[in-house]
Parts: C-alpha cells; structure tokens; sequence
C-alpha cells in the first residue's frame, strides 16, 4: 500500500506477524518473571524448615543413654530426629560416647513432598556421678 508521499504502510501480514511475536515476548517474559516468584517461595520454605532443624537439635547439646528419637508437627513442617551410636576408634574415661542425631523435616507443596535432612554428632550425656560416702 503507497501514501500521498509515496510512504509505504503495513501491510495486514506484517502487522499480524508483530503482534505474534509481541505475544511470544509477553508470555516468555511472563513466564520468567513467574520461575522467579516461586523460586523464591521455595527458597523461604527451605529457609523455615532448616530455622525449624536448628531450633529442634539446640534443645539438646547432650543425648540420653538411650539415643534420641522423637517425632512431631509444627506449621505445617512434620519432623522426626534419630540418633544412633557413632563409632570414633577412641575410649577412655575423659572421650564422651557420640552419637550421630540426624533430622528430617518434611513439607508438601501441592502434590510434591519436600524434605531437609540434616546430621551432626552430639556427646552422649554422662551418668550422675555417685557421691561417696
């Protein structure tokens, strides 16, 4: 199509072609700036549920005899802590028995279950000393 000044216009197959690609743009851009807003949902989710790990293994810097285990619910996290002997090589009456405390903290999103393990050693929790008489 030509113009009074001999400009040309756009045709009715270049404007529909722009506004294809504008809406591929669109939808790419809509979907990257989405992957971020759930990024970043599942990165505060992590961040709760490791806060969470934390606050259970500091209730005890020491573990009974018996071992640890104990189980729960908070805000919508299910946990569960386990220990279990851990064999250092070493014996003697001043080296503490260890034990190897692990946590699983367990969440669902939507239809996907999500998890955080974490695992560290603790000394086991000497006996009271017998008083002499």
């Amino acid at each position: 199509m030509r113009l009074e000044n001999g400009q040309r216009g756009l045709t009715l197959l270049e404007l529909l072609v722009a506004f294809a690609i504008m809406a591929l743009s669109l939808g790419m851009l809509y979907r990257i700036m989405g992957g971020g807003v759930r990024s970043a949902g599942d990165i505060e989710r992590y961040q709760r549920a490791a806060v969470l790990a934390q606050s259970l293994l500091a209730l005890r810097d020491t573990v009974p005899e018996g071992g640890w285990q104990q189980a729960g619910e908070s805000a919508g996290y299910q946990w569960q802590i386990q220990s279990a002997p851990y064999s250092t090589g070493l014996s003697g009456p001043t080296i503490p028995v260890l034990h190897e405390v692990g946590i699983a903290v367990t969440w669902g999103e939507g239809e996907r279950l999500r998890s955080l393990n974490l695992t560290t050693l603790r000394p086991q929790r000497r006996p009271p000393e017998q008083v002499r008489r």
